[in-house]
């Protein structure tokens, strides 16, 4: 290990390691260090092994959406089996992507670096200095302050179980509650309860489409509550109690197991800014356009800065326009995001994108919401999807498309098809003037504009 190089980049996932690479392919003596094996949250411990376990559960779904239609089949999950083909991704990752830093001529560390200047840093008791520093270290789970807290498992403690709890409880209603409760379930858990403070769980999409993935969740068989607030957390022998404060009352949930899914937080605590004179708020690491701190010699991206939104492809993005300016020496590039969706991958899924109508309403925009079932229309049959729907705003006059809300099959890949359009500024006629294959998800998207 060298004591100074031209760029330590901390934080080994998607929005540290291409500025790595990009710098050290320039000539640049670079260092890669994380605190975790390499790879990041989202290979490692998030979408990814997540979308492996949803993956054997989408056989259970599919199984019984064709019951009564030819298909005669009763699919069970074992746990052991699901979680042994996920590592068959997630444990060749990190040595994978290590591999390829080495082979790039970067060090690649591991420890909990913590500045100590604003050009040092100290790893595991030896200090280390560069020209200039990338900080992409993620996000943890939030701490909620209320008595019981140690008790909770995290989402990557939950993507490990050995063995899957008969009695699953999960704190908040967010993605990884509501994701994580339907593996629970459909892989035999007797008891999943998902507790949700708010009105109603994913806030940030479509109320009527969650509204149905409501219904879907609640005849899955979990016991979603909304209004419920967490107060604590006890543990009796091998069970856990959970008090739950209702506007109704107080109530009690007991399980074997008691999941975080209230959110994220910036995962910056233990770095000590403050030595390196970068500044922070709650949201994370303050940046400018250019993803330069108030270091001039320090950039961030991804979830631990107060950028864009908390998304792999977006960190991603984010770490190239670093890298361009770090090589640049100079703010040439700015961080310019294009219509960024999001999925919620349950059953059925939920896509949003763009504007919901409470906020285009906001903006005074004018526009047209087109907003349709689908569980009669020919894709829908086909699966034995029972619901679907669509809601997309076309502004008057422009025929702009301002958002677009799907709930189905496909929606995960419907919602990329409207961002390229929204992106590329097709308008709706446009939209339906293009002719896709059928039959296929793709050519259901003519109809919904």
């Amino acid at each position: 290990m060298k004591s100074s190089y031209d760029l330590i980049v901390i934080g080994g996932g998607t929005g540290g390691n291409g500025v790595a690479r990009m710098t050290a392919n320039a000539g640049w003596s670079v260092a890669s260090i994380d605190s975790e094996p390499h790879g990041g949250t989202c290979a490692l411990r998030g979408c990814d092994p997540k979308k492996m376990l949803i993956a054997v559960t989408e056989g259970v779904e599919w199984a019984e959406n064709m019951k009564g239609k030819g298909l005669e089949a009763q699919p069970a999950v074992n746990w052991p089996d699901m979680t042994a083909f996920k590592r068959t991704f997630t444990d060749s990752m990190p040595p994978r992507i290590e591999a390829g830093l080495e082979k790039a001529g970067i060090d690649v560390l591991h420890g909990q670096a913590r500045f100590t200047g604003p050009d040092t840093i100290e790893l595991n008791g030896e200090t280390l200095r560069a020209k200039y520093f990338h900080i992409a270290t993620g996000a943890r789970p939030m701490t909620l302050n209320i008595p019981g807290e140690e008790y909770l498992a995290t989402s990557t403690e939950f993507l490990e179980l050995p063995e899957r709890p008969n009695r699953i409880a999960f704190v908040g209603g967010g993605f990884i509650a509501m994701e994580f409760a339907h593996i629970a379930k459909r892989s035999g858990a007797s008891e999943v309860t998902v507790l949700e403070m708010m009105d109603r769980p994913l806030g940030p999409f479509d109320p009527d489409l969650v509204a149905m993935l409501v219904e879907a969740t609640e005849e899955l068989g979990v016991d979603l509550r909304t209004k419920a607030k967490v107060a604590k957390i006890e543990k009796q022998g091998d069970e856990f109690l959970v008090t739950v404060e209702r506007p109704d009352g107080t109530e009690t949930v007991t399980c074997d197991l008691v999941v975080h899914g209230t959110g994220r937080v910036p995962n910056i605590d233990r770095l000590n800014l403050e030595a390196a004179g970068v500044e922070y708020t709650r949201r994370g690491i303050k940046v400018n356009t250019a993803m330069r701190t108030s270091n001039p010699a320090i950039f961030a991206a991804g979830d631990c800065a107060d950028s864009g939104l908390n998304l792999t492809p977006v960190s991603a993005a984010e770490g190239r326009v670093a890298g361009k300016n770090l090589l640049a020496g100079k703010d040439a590039r700015k961080v310019k995001y294009p219509p960024i969706p999001s999925v919620v991958f349950t059953l059925p899924m939920v896509a949003t994108l763009g504007l919901s109508e409470a906020a285009a309403r906001e903006r005074g925009l004018t526009f047209d919401t087109h907003f349709e079932k689908t569980e009669g229309w020919y894709s829908s049959l086909r699966v034995g999807a029972k619901r679907t729907a669509y809601k997309v705003l076309v502004e008057r006059g422009s025929g702009q498309i301002l958002g677009a809300h799907l709930i189905g099959p496909g929606a995960e890949e419907q919602i990329n098809l409207f961002a390229m359009a929204m992106g590329a500024g097709q308008t709706a006629n446009q939209i339906k003037a293009m002719i896709f294959a059928y039959p296929s998800y793709a050519s259901d998207i003519g109809s919904m504009v």
